[in-house]
């Protein structure tokens, strides 16, 4: 324990970093600025590590990413020791690797759980951050780097009468620690998004009738999980260099998987059936990977939407069920498409009904109903599955005061603007991992989470080593960067749809898109050549010297 801390009494604890958030981005940042000689604290609002798998344990929660590659590459040993128990990995097991992994890596000295970062204030005469947390203290810290997460600020639908339900009220993105127990309960499920696609089986399973309300019809592909073989895993790992080389470099999202070299409408009818069949039997986001331009081109974006909403006519029995279920309102992948067990089947059951509150929005939930065009849907219990505040929610919560008193919440209020997804010009020495402006969310999180990290730790290195005192986004290189990432986006189809990258589940939030679409692996290297002509774009700061851009 540093002497920092060991001593209560002192007035204010003084790190070189600090961290905000304990899930898989805080956990890493906080092993590689250890290993740097760095000290470093992580504040940490929930009881334990794991980020979103912390707090997302509603019924059927998983990862929509294969969970041989939903893991850590920066330990070997890690990777080889690890047994996944399936293709997709539950999030008891998610949470369980990152608890082994906190273990494994000594990690718990350094973080203090239950504790709310309130306040970040930059001294811009220090040249220091003053950190107040929600115990009242405050720390210093040269550098603050927010791990705080893309999905890890859960929204609550303003919805008249909510706050008079006499039922339960769970939260997909909170939910209690305890077992729910539905058994016997008329259930009133309200939003179709990943959650909701991935719990609306299994609370069907045990409620007494389960009534999904829908105001967007999602795409969604079978997840086809398994278990995996003892042979699977070793293949796996053998094979582990070259699939982490592929997915950092050349996979646009991060995931190992073959890439497409045609487009869709290259193919004829039945062969390009054929292609869409085998990848639905195989399941799993690699569904859009069939051809190379599903992402850009509408009419071959068509014939894989065509495709999805054929299968679901062909699951659903009673037909006009299927017609609300199949999503006409934006192209297939423009939503981040999700990955099932049973989704579309699940409205076979008897006990389960849908109604559409895209024409009829709700108009109130009183103590015992959720009423919609004047019909009262009984229910005992309601789960809001209505999506997070994603990708600034997190960081907008924190009271950020940058130079001169401006707050980052005001100068994000157009909009996010940040240089690579990293910093944001005003606020020398704070950093954010998968932020804004990055691949992030169009990702696999966990190849992204090591790049932001890695970058980090070695611009952190130079500086120490060049003896800097700041570092900082330039107003310019932001503004370039803020347009690349809105021209690239509008080079494809993803603004046509109302999507949280958009910020549309948030009233009244900017519709700005929000991470960057150009590919993981162009993305590295364009950080990978900032970083080598010195920090290009970057404002660096001697101490006791005047500001000067880097060459």
């Amino acid at each position: 324990m540093s002497s920092a801390q060991s001593n209560p009494a002192r007035a204010a604890e003084a790190y070189d970093v600090v961290v905000v958030g304990a899930g898989f981005a805080g956990m890493y940042m906080l092993h590689r600025l250890r290993g740097l000689g760095f000290s470093a604290r992580i504040y940490e609002q929930g009881g334990g590590v794991g980020g979103t798998w912390y707090w997302n344990r509603y019924p059927g929660a998983r990862c929509d990413v294969e969970s041989m590659q939903y893991s850590y590459s920066f330990s070997e040993e890690l990777e080889q020791e690890w047994d996944w128990s399936e293709r997709y990995a539950p999030q008891p097991e998610i949470l369980k690797y990152a608890n082994h992994v906190a273990d494994r890596f000594d990690l718990r000295r350094d973080i203090q759980f239950n504790t709310r970062v309130e306040r970040a204030v930059f001294d811009e005469r220090a040249e220091r951050w003053s950190v107040t947390i929600s115990d009242g203290k405050t720390v210093q810290a040269q550098f603050v780097v927010l791990a705080t997460g893309c999905l890890s600020n859960a929204r609550k639908p303003d919805i008249k009468g909510l706050e008079d339900f006499k039922g339960p009220v769970y939260h997909t993105g909170d939910w209690p620690h305890e077992e729910v127990d539905f058994t016997g309960l008329r259930v009133g499920l309200i939003g179709t998004g990943s959650s909701g696609i991935q719990s609306a089986p299994v609370i069907a399973e045990q409620a007494k009738h389960l009534t999904v309300f829908q105001r967007t019809a999602n795409f969604s592909v079978p997840a086809r999980n398994a278990a995996l073989t003892a042979e699977e895993r070793s293949a796996f790992r053998r094979n582990y260099p070259e699939i982490r080389r592929f997915a950092r470099e050349v996979a646009r999202n991060g995931i190992y998987a073959a890439q497409p070299d045609r487009g869709a409408l290259d193919d004829d009818d039945d062969v390009r059936r054929a292609k869409y069949s085998a990848r639905w039997e195989r399941g799993g986001l690699t569904f859009m990977y069939a051809y190379n331009n599903l992402a850009l081109d509408r009419a071959a974006n068509d014939t894989a939407a065509d495709f999805v909403r054929g299968k679901i006519a062909e699951i659903v029995k009673d037909p006009e069920t299927a017609k609300l279920l199949q999503p006409n309102s934006h192209p297939i992948g423009t939503k981040r498409i999700c990955v099932d067990t049973d989704y579309f089947a699940t409205f076979n059951r008897s006990n389960v009904s849908l109604v559409d509150i895209k024409i009829n929005p709700i108009q109130e939930i009183t103590a015992n109903a959720v009423r919609v065009a004047g019909k009262d849907h009984e229910v005992d219990a309601l789960v809001l599955a209505t999506g997070f505040d994603a990708m600034t929610g997190s960081v907008a919560r924190i009271d950020i005061l940058g130079r001169g008193g401006q707050t980052l919440k005001q100068k994000w209020a157009g909009g996010p603007k940040t240089y690579l997804g990293l910093m944001s010009a005003g606020f020398p020495n704070l950093f954010i991992i998968t932020g804004p402006g990055s691949p992030s969310v169009l990702s696999n999180m966990i190849v992204s989470i090591e790049q932001h990290v890695d970058w980090i730790a070695d611009g952190l290195l130079h500086m120490r080593k060049q003896g800097l005192a700041t570092m900082e986004a330039g107003r310019e290189a932001e503004e370039r960067w803020v347009a690349h990432v809105n021209e690239i986006a509008h080079g494809t189809l993803y603004p046509q749809a109302n999507s949280w990258y958009m910020g549309a589940n948030i009233p009244g939030k900017p519709r700005i898109f929000m991470p960057y679409i150009g590919g993981v692996g162009v993305y590295r290297r364009i950080c990978e050549e900032v970083a080598a002509k010195g920090y290009e774009g970057f404002v660096m700061k001697h101490e006791e010297q005047p500001q000067a851009a880097a060459s």
